[in-house]
């Protein structure tokens, strides 16, 4: 039986990828923060693990726990939306450490086994905002861009040892709580300087008008995270959801 362990399941695209996971008759490690047995259905071939893939150890023991996967889905993340000079040394910090070293130290984890047993697949979830410069992104584009980059380069270096490496490149998804979980940390934030304020206003009148939309629902990133491990002529790219597609075209 294939195994995938996916991280960040509590909510949105990770919890919905392991639901179809576990719907295909995958073996599921779903990895969160805090785990919560409600949120998937009760199943031999699941597993919940606590995993903060902002800590070292935290990793080492899920990966551990795990044992033997056939792929990785690195799908946790954080978001942010803020001038840079509103956003301060630390919160730069827990961002990449979240989004970018955490994927880092995931793959760093797993690639021995997929190494001894010359196969595994590997899929980073970033962002279509890295296709096109944004204003108040710099941030957390600059986190996600730094994921294709590497991506990209390590798929050069695994290639050869049988392991696969893809990235899925979501869209703007107004669906899923990732946007509210973003401003919940953004609201214990210090303001940008008042000179930002007119673009502030403007950005978030945008996203406003956009709120009724949905140009990237869950099953868009289910679709494109379920075909890089599944189909081995997969693109390194898959962008997921109608306006990452116009992106990426």
């Amino acid at each position: 039986m294939n195994t995938v362990m996916i991280t960040g399941c509590s909510s949105g695209f990770g919890l919905e990828t392991a639901r179809h996971f576990l719907d295909q008759g995958w073996s599921v490690i779903a990895t969160m923060r805090k785990p919560d047995e409600t949120l998937l259905p009760a199943s031999d071939k699941l597993r919940l693990l606590a995993l903060d893939v902002t800590d070292r150890d935290s990793i080492a023991r899920a990966v551990e726990a795990a044992g033997p996967i056939d792929a990785l889905a690195n799908n946790a993340g954080i978001g942010w939306l803020s001038a840079f000079e509103g956003t301060s040394e630390d919160a730069i910090r827990h961002i990449f450490d979240t989004n970018t070293m955490g994927t880092f130290e995931m793959i760093r984890a797993v690639l021995p086994q997929m190494r001894a047993k010359g196969a595994g697949i590997i899929v980073n979830v970033t962002s279509s905002v890295t296709l096109k410069p944004l204003p108040l992104l710099s941030i957390y584009t600059a986190s996600k861009a730094a994921v294709n980059a590497y991506t990209e380069c390590l798929a050069l270096e695994l290639a050869p040892l049988g392991i696969r490496t893809h990235l899925v490149l979501p869209g703007q998804a107004p669906g899923t709580r990732f946007g509210a979980n973003a401003m919940a940390m953004m609201a214990d934030a210090a303001a940008a300087p008042e000179a930002y304020n007119p673009l502030v206003a403007q950005v978030m009148s945008a996203f406003q008008e956009n709120a009724g939309k949905e140009p990237t629902r869950p099953e868009d990133v289910v679709q494109a995270v379920w075909r890089a491990v599944t189909d081995a002529n997969a693109p390194m790219r898959l962008p997921a959801g109608s306006d990452a597609v116009a992106l990426s075209a």
